[in-house]
């Protein structure tokens, strides 16, 4: 009773959101690049 049991932070599976954030600046635009892509190719293949 006199020695608490510790409770450390540690334990918490990291969130999928917190592990993506630092990614957003390279998948953003690579995204962005694929839709244009796609976008442009679908245009030009019903024309």
């Amino acid at each position: 009773m006199s020695k608490p049991a510790a409770h450390d932070s540690h334990d918490q599976p990291q969130d999928v959101i917190e592990s993506i954030v630092p990614m957003m600046p390279v998948v953003l635009p690579v995204a962005g690049a694929v839709l244009i892509f796609l976008l442009a190719f679908i245009a030009v293949f019903m024309a």
